[in-house]
């Protein structure tokens, strides 16, 4: 069988567009996340098998403009000029295509093989909105495909296309064409396997004189003559350099004044003279003659030409799909109303969190029991079958429980997301934000950490200002996690009942008003500076897709469970084994003789009698253990918390992720206890009074979670995008801050009685 030819396509497109949901369309299951090397961008490569074709699709960030002014931009640009991916799908929003055909104008002016994608096509039919798409394919030398990414439609045109570009160049876009060349489909194939090199060749050649079929972006008869001439002098001097592929964008770029282009085609003033006189001149030029700046000038050169195509092919009644959102932004981003109905919509989801997912949680809870217990009775007593039912069962089972909560909450932050309301919030807290000495954007990395710290404090690239960056970065860490959610819903079910979801609320509102708290004392002491002002797109309003909401859930709970599989069951394993060695065998002796003795009588003393010697067996095997040293250790710090050792340790293994707080719990609660029938799961030990933990230490602790140290892997984060000293700083500093703060609640809470 011949091996499949393997071929590069990337998808380039605004925020907003449905980029991704296309995306996922294209690669199906068979995509992963990465980063781009270098940086901390993420992105998204997926592989789909068609025909002859091994595909790799790689999801681009999301961007406005290949300028390189923002993270987002210079990764897409740098990702297209050095992989050089056979073809670019340039997904636009159909309804919003005067502001999606910006980005179209700098791919061509790149010289890239295009296909447009007109995504949302459901929207403009809806809108009454008329496009001429064979026209806007003329006069853009590109083919366009219309597409519902949310509905999966359009798209095996939309890859049939893509192929057919890459194999024939723009005349693919022809039905002609296309249908007498199935003909030659036997014929390719059979002489694919000897043929495949030279064939490649001869495609990579016929990509490169395609690049005339894009008709040259025309930026008025002020700009246009000067172009021309500096793309002669570039193609003339930077003939074969690398990077330096289309000499039209180059001088573009030149005239904009972009310093890593410059670097590339003139790495230094000594080298190609006639090149730097000719570029200074056409500079002195177009500011002599317009009295402007050239990149005011190319950047008003493309939205003209843009808003010719734009009349040229489009046709819209007055009321567009604008409207409706406008209406309803009205009500949701009223500079009153707007506050409290945010909140509500927080409180709602997480209510629902709680309340909806206690019944499954309940299942797993009493599976996980009746499965120690069903273990306990097929293994034989011994080091294997503690390992089995304390360690795996017990410190993985008591994270497990808690994953209906977690897909409730990422339900509700997918459905909040996909129909735009996270824009409009962002938006609301514009104003606050400034007041506090944020910068409006900072809302979205902030934002973003509820669900994980990791991504947000990548999303801080977007910030223009380092002190605006350093400052959210601080902060980020502070905004729950979804990792800290099984220790809030395990505390407030075993204290807190049917108030359980306005505690949990509770906590997220003091973790935000922490944070802009120390936001505002920070700006006015060591990162002091004025924050920018904040400009965002409100995208309109969209009904969420049950297939998107699906694709979003699955990767966050993925990730969840991945964690359960991997570090949460190592944490575990050794954990088990740090409180199971060394045991005190000195003793052991004399309460085996001890339990023999009252073995033999048969009475109600004798059985409590004998239970009390296990359990103090159990306690002094524990404290003699390297965790119950360690915790020996930590107890004076945590006491005048009101924490037993218990929870001090679980703190300690929390560093590595706080869903190990939980199963620490689990395992340490559960060790040396007898698990049968009638063995209590981890609330239930809680809830033990012997434990001595009360609704007034429960809170403090959780509080304590929220606000100390983040894991391992959001320090790692901190550490690539602010450097070690703020690194440590961070890790400082909120661990001084929790235990404050733990401290003044429960000392404060005894005071007055609580």
């Amino acid at each position: 069988m011949d091996a499949l030819r393997q071929i590069k396509i990337a998808l380039v497109g605004n925020p907003n567009s449905g980029k991704t949901s296309i995306f996922n369309c294209l690669t199906g299951a068979r995509q992963k996340v990465a980063n781009f090397p270098g940086v901390t961008v993420e992105k998204r490569v997926g592989h789909r098998t068609y025909n002859d074709y091994d595909i790799i699709f790689v999801d681009l960030p999301g961007t406005y403009s290949l300028t390189a002014y923002s993270l987002d931009e210079k990764v897409a640009r740098d990702y297209i000029i050095n992989e050089d991916p056979d073809l670019i799908i340039n997904v636009i929003d159909s309804g919003n295509l005067q502001r999606s055909l910006y980005l179209t104008m700098q791919l061509i002016e790149m010289g890239v093989d295009l296909v447009l994608d007109m995504n949302m096509w459901d929207e403009v039919l809806e809108a009454g909105i008329e496009i001429d798409t064979e026209k806007l394919s003329r006069l853009l030398g590109a083919p366009v495909v219309k597409t519902i990414g949310s509905r999966s439609q359009g798209i095996e045109h939309l890859l049939e296309t893509a192929i057919d570009m890459i194999e024939n160049g723009h005349d693919s876009n022809d039905k002609h064409d296309k249908y007498d060349r199935q003909g030659e489909k036997h014929h390719k194939k059979h002489h694919k396997k000897h043929h495949d090199g030279p064939r490649k060749a001869r495609r990579k050649h016929h990509r490169r004189q395609m690049h005339h079929r894009h008709p040259p972006v025309s930026y008025g008869p002020k700009l246009d003559d000067v172009v021309n001439t500096l793309s002669e002098e570039v193609k003339h001097c930077c003939h074969g350099c690398r990077g330096c592929g289309n000499p039209r964008w180059l001088a573009i770029k030149l005239l904009e004044g972009d310093q890593e282009i410059k670097e590339r085609c003139i790495p230094s003033e000594k080298e190609r003279p006639t090149l730097v006189n000719q570029l200074q001149h056409s500079v002195d030029h177009i500011r002599t003659t317009t009295n402007e700046d050239p990149e005011i000038i190319i950047t008003e050169g493309r939205y003209g030409y843009v808003a010719g195509i734009v009349r040229e092919v489009m046709r819209q009644p007055l009321k567009d799909r604008m409207m409706l959102s406008e209406h309803i932004d009205n009500i949701l981003t009223h500079r009153y109303f707007g506050y409290p109905i945010f909140l509500v919509i927080m409180w709602l989801i997480f209510q629902a969190t709680f309340k909806i997912g206690q019944f499954p949680m309940e299942w797993i809870d009493h599976g996980v029991v009746m499965l120690q217990g069903l273990m306990a009775n097929i293994l034989p007593a011994g080091v294997f079958a503690n390992l089995i039912i304390e360690g795996i069962i017990g410190g993985v089972g008591s994270v497990i429980v808690f994953l209906p909560n977690i897909v409730i909450l990422f339900l509700g932050i997918s459905v909040l997301e996909d129909s735009g309301y996270m824009a409009r919030a962002a938006f609301l807290m514009d104003k606050l934000m400034h007041f506090l000495g944020l910068h409006g954007k900072s809302f979205i990395p902030m934002l973003i950490g509820f669900g994980c710290g990791v991504p947000a404090i990548m999303s801080t690239r977007t910030l223009e200002s380092p002190r605006d960056r350093i400052l959210t970065i601080l902060i980020i860490p502070l905004m729950s996690c979804s990792a800290r959610l099984p220790v809030y819903v395990l505390f407030t079910g075993a204290f807190f009942g049917a108030a359980a979801g306005n505690v949990i609320f509770s906590i997220y509102l003091i973790g935000i008003l922490m944070a802009v708290l120390i936001a505002r004392l920070m700006r006015k002491t060591i990162l002091k500076g004025d924050s920018l002002p904040f400009v965002m797109e409100l995208p309109p309003y969209r009904y969420p897709t049950t297939r998107s909401i699906g694709i979003h859930m699955w990767e966050r709970t993925r990730v969840y469970l991945k964690k359960m599989g991997g570090i949460i069951l190592i944490a575990s394993i050794i954990l088990w084994g740090l409180g199971h060695f060394p045991r005190k065998s000195d003793y052991a002796v004399d309460y085996d003789s001890e339990i023999a003795h009252y073995s033999f009588m048969e009475s109600d003393y004798s059985s409590q009698k004998i239970s009390e010697l296990e359990a103090a067996r159990a306690t002094e095997d524990l404290q003699y253990s390297f965790i119950g040293r360690l915790g020996g250790i930590i107890e004076p710090i945590v006491e005048p918390l009101g924490f037993n050792w218990q929870m001090g340790v679980s703190l300690i293994t929390g560093f590595v992720a706080k869903e190990v707080v939980v199963s620490s719990l689990g395992v340490l609660y559960h060790i040396g206890a007898e698990h049968g029938e009638e063995s209590e799961s981890l609330i239930g030990e809680l809830r033990n009074p012997a434990n001595g933990v009360t609704k007034l230490i429960a809170y403090a602790f959780m509080i304590f979670v929220l606000l100390y140290t983040p894991c391992v892997a959001t320090i790692a984060a901190i550490r690539r995008e602010a450097g070690w000293r703020w690194m440590w700083f961070s890790v400082l500093f909120q661990s001084i801050l929790a235990w404050v703060t733990a401290f003044i609640i429960f000392q404060g809470g005894r005071l007055l009685g609580l």
